[in-house]
């Protein structure tokens, strides 16, 4: 019987049970699209990771239960996380090849991690979607904007619009791609520069719980809005996650978005198919 190893790791947290719960599956040789597929399926997660080793760097993709993605945030994390302290923990970078691109995970001080993620600054849409999702919130938003990914944006009052909404899913997954909502933190118990949360029912994810992705969009709108380039930021569904959040350039690369957080092991075996 074929077996993989297998991690699931609690991204964008300090904790067990808070932040963003990912998979983690490291293989020795690809396997077919298909079992990964019904592997993500099996974990019913938000996102399973595979990372195959690829010359210096590592081969990387994300699979929701129903569909491969082109970029995940906590995924990746969760994967630099089991490289680098389970795999290798001497190790204190490593890149991944991705869809998306060459993606960079750092090791930084008090046990953070930081992802090297390209900047997707939105847009505003036209006035008929910013009606649509305004009946999809029920509210309505200040703006609405759409990223290069496909993602609406839509802005709200406060922080605590954006934890009271309620989304009509169906809605949401009628246009096809996904919802973040997104306020200023000031009115926070412990105030940030900007909340969020993020639904793909379309991609098998009613909300998911914290959003690496999301934050490359987010943080290009709200360094524009507040005029700085280092965030600190608060996805604020059940479980909740914490990342600092910092706009960069690189030469060859372009505009860039650092995202840091901590992530936590929960879970070791062996996935037996």
């Amino acid at each position: 019987m074929p077996t993989l190893p297998i991690y699931q790791v609690d991204a964008f947290a300090d904790r067990p049970f808070a932040g963003n719960p990912a998979a983690v599956c490291p293989l020795e040789a690809p396997i077919p699209d298909a079992l990964m597929q019904e592997i993500a399926a099996e974990n019913n997660l938000s996102e399973t990771a595979f990372v195959l080793r690829d010359g210096n760097a590592f081969g990387l993709r994300w699979f929701t239960p129903t569909v491969e993605v082109d970029l995940c945030g906590h995924a990746t994390l969760a994967a630099a996380f089991v490289l680098m302290t389970e795999i290798d923990p001497a190790r204190t970078e490593v890149t991944f090849r991705t869809r998306s691109g060459l993606l960079a995970v750092r090791r930084a001080d008090a046990g953070e991690f930081v992802l090297d993620f390209p900047a997707l600054a939105p847009v505003p849409v036209d006035a008929e979607t910013t009606a649509r999702v305004a009946r999809m919130l029920d509210a309505t938003p200040a703006e609405v904007l759409r990223a290069p990914v496909g993602t609406l944006l839509a802005v709200l009052a406060d922080a605590g619009t954006v934890r009271r909404a309620i989304p009509d899913l169906a809605a949401v997954a009628q246009t096809g791609t996904s919802l973040c909502i997104t306020a200023p933190g000031g009115d926070e118990s412990r105030p940030v520069d900007f909340v969020s949360r993020y639904f793909a029912p379309a991609h098998g994810i009613p909300e998911d719980p914290v959003t690496g992705s999301a934050h490359c969009i987010l943080t290009p709108y709200w360094a524009a809005r507040l005029d700085k380039t280092a965030l600190r930021a608060r996805q604020v569904s059940r479980r909740g996650g914490e990342l600092s959040c910092a706009l960069a350039r690189d030469r060859v690369l372009g505009d860039r978005v650092l995202i840091g957080g901590q992530a936590r092991l929960v879970i070791s075996g062996t996935l037996r198919y």
